[in-house]
């Protein structure tokens, strides 16, 4: 019973993990996707603002994040390995597209 229980907790880890993953590239390219179509002034200008972006762009990152966790969650069940190998480069690419719109898109 232990060992399924610490089998579940690994599943369930390895799932959020890559919710997390998700929901920071989902992040990046929303950002990235709304100056180029939108142009609206840079956040770090502008102290307030009746419209504040970040805010929904943050919530549809979540809520893609916690999307993603869910599809993994029942994926994860019989390959745990191959996925957690799977969020180093993720994780990478994840961290790249973030330092992208970070530098060329404020």
């Amino acid at each position: 019973m232990r060992r399924e229980r610490e089998g579940t907790l690994v599943v369930v880890a390895v799932s959020m993990a890559w919710g997390l993953v998700i929901a920071t590239a989902v992040y990046a390219l929303m950002r990235v996707a709304q100056v180029l179509v939108q142009p609206d002034p840079n956040p770090a200008e502008v102290a307030w603002s009746i419209h504040a972006g970040y805010v929904w762009r943050a919530w549809t990152a979540a809520y893609a994040g916690g999307i993603a966790a869910f599809i993994v969650l029942p994926m994860a069940r019989g390959r745990v390995e191959p996925l957690a190998r799977a969020l180093v480069p993720a994780l990478g690419i994840a961290a790249a597209l973030l330092a992208f719109q970070v530098l060329l898109f404020p």
